[in-house]
């Protein structure tokens, strides 16, 4: 059983003691640290819920609204939504914050809370902090009961997005629907089951549903990750389609699978949908450091430069504001457009991607041909906890000098169009190795190399 407490969010198992899982408890003494920290800073309050499919989203819901409303918060709830979509309706409503109710990639006995500011976006670790230590204090007031707030529901708002994205300046809904495309998706039984085909209908895309009822019962394990999609995969295989869509359980990710049955790769949703708005609009492009070379190639082939951030999404975003950039995301299939709003968000990335591919006037296959091949290799190395792990990671630093290194974020060494990526676990004694080549054993040689320099730094 599992609770995970941290600055970006409450997330645990469902079913067992209190504070040592996602308990009822836990979830009321979390909302009202975030319902305090809202109160910090504004007199009256709004704030936005919604949840994907999983089984225990809507009682926990209930626990999380009426926690609110005895804060004297108000709260719209959207009901089965999107994490994207709840990002923009906090900006809608003029609320003062938002709170989704997704475990994302992990399985459906899990669930969590992801904690908005008033703009729809992720708070930062500073608030964090604040929201956490409300939790377990005694400093937050609940309202007497003629003061208690009320919910409101609305459900119009997956509907309202997607109208948001057909009017995106970039997506051309005339080229998707003059090409007549015919896809399948995969929405593993969650809410990506209620917003994407609605989409696709809007876009004239004829599509076949695979687990897109949403009613929670993930049938694989629901990362949109190659060793996962093997059922759409072989549907592609045997079928007569232009494309798979992947999306996770809250709809923040986004997959592809070629017409052939191979995966596009999830690192390189990104690239190509950046190498569409890049063509269309010039600017600069930013993703974490442990994303692929490729967005780097596509970005500097528009003559855009490219920017990388520390990891995570709030991180990403930071960066994307501070360079002004036109395009972002990460290499999980996370694709954010600015100006549509600073979230990851496969709605708008299916979108930009359908526009992409009609113009280009190619099959799914030719387009991922068309970009550099890149492979990463993800590993780890456990330490003893006695271990400096920020002491040995100067001294990989100090032995590769001669390279180009960003160390915002762990360690990132460059040889040439290769990189090693080294970070340290916030809750582990744990250093995560990911390295990237042209190819994945020139990958995995290459990660290998750093393991060996670690162990050799431990021992002298």
């Amino acid at each position: 059983m599992t609770l995970i407490k941290s600055i970006s969010g409450l997330r645990g198992t469902i079913g067992g003691k209190a504070g040592e899982t996602l308990s009822p408890l836990d979830v009321v003494k979390f909302t009202t640290g975030y319902g305090g920290w809202i109160l910090q800073n504004h007199k009256t309050a709004k704030v936005v819920i919604g949840r994907d499919a999983r089984p225990s989203g809507e009682m926990y819901a209930k626990f999380v609204a009426q926690t609110l409303n005895t804060l004297g918060i108000e709260v719209v709830d959207l009901g089965l939504s999107t994490t994207p979509t709840v990002e923009m309706a906090v900006v809608a409503e003029e609320a003062q914050g938002g709170i989704i109710l997704t475990a994302s990639h992990n399985p459906s006995g899990w669930n969590a809370l992801k904690l908005l500011n008033d703009q729809g976006e992720f708070i930062s670790a500073e608030e964090g902090e604040i929201v956490l230590e409300l939790a377990e204090s005694d400093d937050v007031e609940f309202v007497e009961p003629k003061k208690f707030a009320t919910t409101t529901e609305n459900h119009t708002y997956i509907d309202w997005h997607i109208e948001q994205v057909l009017a995106h300046d970039l997506v051309d809904v005339e080229a998707i629907k003059t090409k007549g495309f015919k896809v399948v998706v995969d929405a593993v039984n969650s809410t990506g089951g209620i917003a994407v085909p609605r989409l696709l209908g809007k876009l004239g895309v004829e599509y076949h549903p695979m687990f897109c009822e949403p009613n929670g019962i993930f049938p694989h394990n629901p990362e949109p990750v190659p060793e996962n999609l093997r059922q759409i995969c072989s549907e592609l295989e045997t079928g007569s389609y232009d494309l798979g869509i992947v999306v996770d359980p809250d709809v923040d990710r986004l997959a592809l699978v070629c017409e052939d049955g191979e995966p596009f790769g999830e690192e390189y949703t990104l690239v190509a949908v950046a190498d569409y708005v890049l063509s269309q609009k010039k600017g600069s492009s930013v993703s974490n450091l442990s994303s692929t070379r490729a967005l780097r190639d596509v970005t500097e082939k528009n003559g855009g430069e490219y920017y990388a951030s520390s990891v995570g999404e709030v991180n990403v975003v930071a960066q994307m504001k501070a360079v002004n950039a036109v395009i972002g995301g990460e290499g999980n299939g996370g694709v954010i457009v600015p100006d549509f709003h600073y979230g990851r968000d496969a709605l708008i990335g299916i979108a930009l991607f359908l526009s992409h591919l009609a113009k280009s006037d190619i099959s799914a296959t030719r387009l991922r041909a068309s970009y550099p091949s890149y492979f990463i290799s993800k590993n780890k190395i456990e330490l003893s906890e006695d271990l400096n792990l920020n002491g040995i990671l100067e001294s990989i630093k100090k032995k590769y000098t001669s390279n180009p290194i960003n160390s915002i974020d762990g360690v990132k060494i460059e040889f040439d169009k290769e990189w090693v990526h080294l970070r340290k676990s916030n809750t582990e004694p744990i250093i995560r190795i990911f390295a990237e080549s042209d190819s994945l054993s020139k990958a995995n040689h290459l990660a290998q190399k750093l393991i060996m320099d670690i162990k050799e730094t431990i021992s002298s």
